[in-house]
């Protein structure tokens, strides 16, 4: 959630260039978004509106500048309005501030500063930042790093921050939570950001701001120290391996359908895992007494998915539970309980309060993600990186998938059939590339051409397509606005068949499986209530209105199964009108609770 992006450095351009990271931070998702830079006289010039910043064009924030932040809002503590969005300022307009992130003790600390003559404008938790730091500053002999790390101390919630002084031309960043990343330039040029694709056009050097640290730069030098004690921090510089091509749209419409696609590609690069280190994760799976998943949104479906991997091919009994609700479970941690965390961004903050709960019990943690040095990766015990390379659409597609091949390698190798799997992955991930052509994408359209009208939708799986059911639901809500709801087949007689009219949509994800006749008669209970059946599977059956075919994978069905439910959603998203890349209130990256 928010995007943030500064620089500061020899370049003249710092408006511009801001805006244009802004705009490739775009698939975080947001509301509003606001600009500040330093002129050459000294002023601060700020503009912010409502709105997406798609439009805006970067050359009209042409005058020189070499210290500039920005920042793309979405709301949690005031309305979506102009004065809300960020960035906000000190009494005196020297000091600009962008948050990511919530102050949750912001009220009593505004209450403080109104009494000491401070004049609010918003109402947001933002702007008593840069009023405590100002605040702060008045103490004779402090510096902007020093206001900046002791308004931090008072601060309680996760935030990250990216402060501009306009008089003494520093740049302060500090994070407690919400991810920061430091771009290394040439000639002394730091770029700061939430998110690596801000800067990725003008260096792929890192460095890494970790929970509770703050980083100062001034002329050309940089500092990285502890917010609680000021202790100097060193901090290594990591070359990421993205390019900038990968980060880009390339020919097709929207970032949504070029990630399905890459799935051809994606399975293979997640499946390229170092044998050791597989076989060790297994070892400790194996070792373990209580072994648990947890993740949020599609990520807890994979991992809903995964524990029919481990009981189907592993013979291990691995618990699902949503990392929100997993602080409830804490009675049943121990030192030799593993926990399996799943996250895209690796900054998932339900994610991360879960892994906390798990270290104080003494549990070690796997985690699983994409993105190299984030914080629940460097937070881990044990990471394994699933190499899906950047990912920005907000719907989780490429991710996904290539989470699902890397839980169901683990589960192969706690089998020890680690060659097995792997086989069975790369396998799928040939098929995979001869389904996703032009041909199969048309055929899927036909289907959404016919079911777009509908409001309401229902998917039925059973084994592993059951949760696959709930993730398809989450894929056409996302971006298609549409109602949808995933069940067990065996649930519908349960209830949700009352919700069943003539015409409704429902979608039957199907393997060549022991659960096959069940589906069947399922499906037959459902065409029964006069359902329009969309039948996804290996075989075609009589009961089926349309048929979408995907190969028989065995093990790895729920893998394939998903990406034609991927391909239905973004045209169906398409076909009415939405945006499959930015679909309203979701974030990318969800790191607030």
């Amino acid at each position: 959630m928010c995007g943030i992006f500064g620089y500061i450095g020899k370049r003249k351009n710092a408006g511009a260039l801001v805006i244009k990271g802004l705009k490739n931070l775009e698939y975080r998702g947001y509301d509003s978004w606001g600009v500040a830079m330093r002129l050459s006289d000294g002023s601060i010039k700020c503009e912010k509106d409502v709105g997406k910043i798609g439009a805006v064009n970067p050359d009209q924030f042409k005058e020189e500048s070499s210290l500039a932040i920005a920042h793309s809002r979405w709301a949690t503590h005031g309305g979506v309005t102009k004065i809300n969005a960020h960035p906000h300022f000190s009494c005196d307009q020297t000091i600009a501030v962008i948050h990511n992130g919530i102050i949750e003790n912001y009220g009593e600390i505004r209450d403080e500063l109104k009494a000491k003559g401070h004049t609010f404008r918003s109402e947001t938790d933002t702007e008593v930042i840069p009023h405590l730091i100002e605040e702060e500053l008045k103490k004779k002999g402090t510096t902007l790093e020093e206001a900046t790390r002791r308004a931090c101390i008072r601060f309680t919630g996760r935030y990250a921050i990216l402060v501009l002084d306009a008089r003494s031309q520093t740049l302060v960043a500090a994070r407690t939570g919400s991810p920061l990343i430091i771009g290394v330039g040439e000639g002394g040029e730091y770029f700061i950001a939430s998110d690596i694709p801000a800067f990725l056009e003008y260096t792929r050097t890192v460095q890494y701001l970790d929970d509770g640290e703050m980083v100062a730069v001034h002329d050309g030098k940089i500092r990285f120290s502890d917010i609680a004690s000021s202790a100097e921090r060193t901090k290594r510089l990591v070359t990421i391996d993205w390019t900038v091509s990968e980060a880009e749209k390339g020919e097709y419409e929207h970032y949504m359908l070029k990630e399905i696609m890459d799935q051809k590609d994606s399975i293979r690069r997640a499946v390229h895992q170092d044998d050791e280190e597989i076989l060790a994760v297994a070892k400790s799976i194996e070792n373990c007494i209580g072994c648990i998943l947890t993740a949020c949104g599609t990520a807890g479906k994979v991992c809903m998915a995964a524990d029919y991997f481990f009981s189907v091919v592993a013979k291990r009994h691995v618990n699902f539970t949503p990392a929100s609700e997993f602080p409830i479970f804490h009675h049943f941690l121990r030192p030799e309980s593993l926990i399996i965390v799943v996250s895209q961004s690796g900054e998932t903050a339900d994610v991360l309060e879960a892994m906390k709960v798990a270290k104080a019990a003494g549990s070690k943690v796997l985690a699983i993600v994409n993105t190299q040095g984030s914080s629940i990766a460097r937070a881990a015990d044990y990471t394994l990186l699933i190499n899906a390379g950047p990912e920005k659409a907000v719907a989780s597609t490429k991710a996904a998938t290539g989470q699902m091949a890397v839980l169901l390698l683990v589960a192969h190798a706690v089998a020890g059939k680690l060659h097995e799997g792997r086989t069975l992955l790369l396998e799928t991930s040939g098929q995979i590339n001869d389904m996703l052509n032009p041909r199969y994408i048309d055929h899927i359209r036909d289907v959404a051409k016919k079911i777009a009208s509908h409001d309401n939708m229902y998917i039925i799986g059973k084994g592993w397509n059951y949760p696959m059911a709930m993730e398809s639901a989450i894929k056409i809500q996302e971006v298609s606005y549409i109602h949808a709801e995933g069940f067990a087949a065996g649930e519908l007689k349960h209830g949700p068949i009352a919700l069943i009219e003539k015409g409704t949509p429902c979608i039957a994800l199907m393997g060549n499986d022991e659960f096959t006749a069940d589906m069947v008669s399922n499906i037959m209970e459902l065409r029964a209530r006069g359902a329009q059946i969309i039948g996804i599977g290996p075989k075609k059956f009589d009961v089926f209105d349309h048929w979408i075919k995907v190969p028989d994978s065995g093990a790895a069905q729920a893998i394939v199964n998903i990406i034609p439910v991927q391909i239905l959603a973004y045209l169906l998203a398409v076909i009415r009108g939405r945006d499959p890349d930015m679909p309203r209130n979701l974030a990318k990256s969800v790191t607030v609770k």
